[in-house]
């Protein structure tokens, strides 16, 4: 089974993100903060991060550039998530080291096919 970290500072986010993923037979960890999902991201190496731009105590941008740094999380593939349409343009996710973008808010099916897309790359 695939194990997906989601870092997002919502907590229905995050619950709605995780009960979606679990009834689709992923294995979820579920991070409410940068801190604590760069710190999941090393202990449990998931094969992919869904990682939300704005959070409180340390948003997307740098909890990337961190995961990027570090040579035991480099390798996860990570998707960003945000409501920033106008501001955030998935050319600067990518040039940071995100693999895709997903935009808020998402459908359920526009969550899974993001997954599915950028699990198939990995394997």
């Amino acid at each position: 089974m695939q194990t997906i970290l989601v870092i997002d500072d919502e907590p229905h986010i995050l619950l709605m993100v995780a009960q979606r993923l679990k009834a689709n037979h992923y294995d979820v960890i579920t991070a409410l903060s940068g801190e604590q999902g760069l710190k999941r991201a090393r202990q449990d190496h998931p094969d992919m991060v869904l990682l939300d731009h704005v959070m409180a105590d340390m948003d997307g941008d740098e909890v990337l550039e961190r995961l990027q740094k570090d040579a035991a999380t480099r390798n996860i593939p990570v998707v960003m998530s945000t409501a920033d349409v106008k501001e955030v343009k998935i050319e600067d996710y990518l040039k940071r080291g995100a693999v895709d973008c997903l935009y808020k808010p998402f459908t359920p099916e526009d969550l899974l096919l993001k997954v599915q897309k950028v699990l198939a790359r990995k394997s």
